[in-house]
């Protein structure tokens, strides 16, 4: 109990340099989802030092400290959720059994992440996904011709994602305005 009272008395002190804070309920997921597309694409390998979380973008490395034991583990957030009950993040099993919460299944953590660049997020807009190679070259054709930079992505399925990545949060509402002008509705919006 001393130790864990020194952890908050230090995080307290020295709360300013970071970035984000958040404690909750910690979950940990595998079995089934290992082999499967994490939400950025990824896919999902239980025994990787990853998780999920329904808001920091991917690829921040957040620190977890199981807060009943003092273990933490860095983690790298590849996917989203969990979507159960009131919980924060969902580890992969490497890290719920680095933080030694496999056999509870759930414990109270505490997410720590001084990364101030990766706390900018970004969002990809999704044109269209086209069947045709053609039709993919066009809709690229007609965007670049209107001053944007989309990029062509070839996905698993054989179909082709039109896309304009990489735009900074600010940024998004009037694209989708321009794009909308140009005849353009309802572009898939997704955060990075």
């Amino acid at each position: 109990m001393k130790r864990y009272l020194l952890f908050i008395a230090l995080l307290t002190i020295l709360s300013p340099l970071f970035a984000y804070e958040q404690i909750g309920i910690a979950s940990w997921y595998g079995g089934k989802f290992h082999g499967r597309p994490t939400a950025n694409g990824e896919i999902f390998n239980t025994h990787d030092m990853t998780a999920a979380h329904k808001e920091l973008p991917f690829n921040t490395i957040v620190t977890v400290t199981n807060m009943s034991n003092g273990r933490s583990v860095d983690v790298r957030i590849n996917d989203r959720g969990p979507y159960v009950g009131d919980r924060v993040i969902d580890l992969s099993y490497a890290a719920a059994k680095a933080l030694d919460m496999v056999r509870d299944g759930t414990a109270n953590v505490l997410l720590v992440t001084s990364d101030f660049e990766e706390l900018k997020i970004t969002y990809n807009i999704q044109i269209g996904a086209y069947k045709t190679i053609e039709y993919a070259r066009e809709m690229k054709e007609r965007l670049e011709a209107a001053g944007f930079t989309p990029v062509a992505e070839l996905a698993n399925s054989g179909v082709t994602r039109i896309m304009i990545k990489g735009i900074p949060e600010s940024e998004t509402q009037p694209i989708v305005v321009r794009l909308a002008q140009l005849g353009i509705r309802n572009p898939l919006v997704k955060q990075n």
